[in-house]
């Protein structure tokens, strides 16, 4: 649906600077168009991710105030270590659409002690999918350890 909002927009700004090129100057009016609400962080960010060695070419396409906005958000991802710009994505695209298949065979295939864990960290939309594990006994306080493990491999399956 955003796309096609954007691409109807850029073909009207099109058409728009085609119809003042043709004018005469003493004719033309001198009109701005209205800046386009493109989320050009995401853009950015979606380009460093599935065509890094292109980035910069791909932005340029776009008009120039916003393709030098969008080169400053590419520099600043660009910089990010991997796995921040791995997060970022999974944190501005949401989860996985098979997020909840990927926590089923987690929690299966988790050893005891982890699957405690994970079913504690997990979400209660999430958790109600596993309702046979629901009465299982709390650990009083587990290693930091496993608490570090059980979220990780928790962010691995949902993003």
């Amino acid at each position: 649906m955003e796309a096609t909002r954007v691409g109807r927009a850029l073909l009207r700004a099109r058409k728009f600077l085609h119809a003042r090129e043709e004018k005469p100057p003493a004719t033309r009016m001198d009109l701005t168009l209205p800046a386009l609400s493109l989320p050009l962080e995401r853009i950015a960010l979606v380009v460093c991710v599935l065509a890094r060695e292109r980035a910069p070419v791909l932005l340029e396409g776009l008009v120039d105030a916003e393709a030098g906005r969008a080169l400053r958000h590419l520099e600043r991802l660009a910089a990010m270590p991997s796995a921040q710009r791995q997060a970022k994505v999974a944190v501005e695209f949401g989860e996985r659409a098979d997020a909840a298949n990927r926590l089923t065979a987690l929690v299966e295939a988790a050893p005891e002690a982890l699957r405690r864990e994970v079913l504690r960290r997990l979400p209660p939309y999430h958790r109600s999918r596993f309702p046979q594990f629901e009465g299982e006994a709390l650990a009083a306080k587990p290693a930091q350890a496993l608490v570090a493990l059980a979220e990780r491999r928790i962010r691995e399956a949902t993003r």
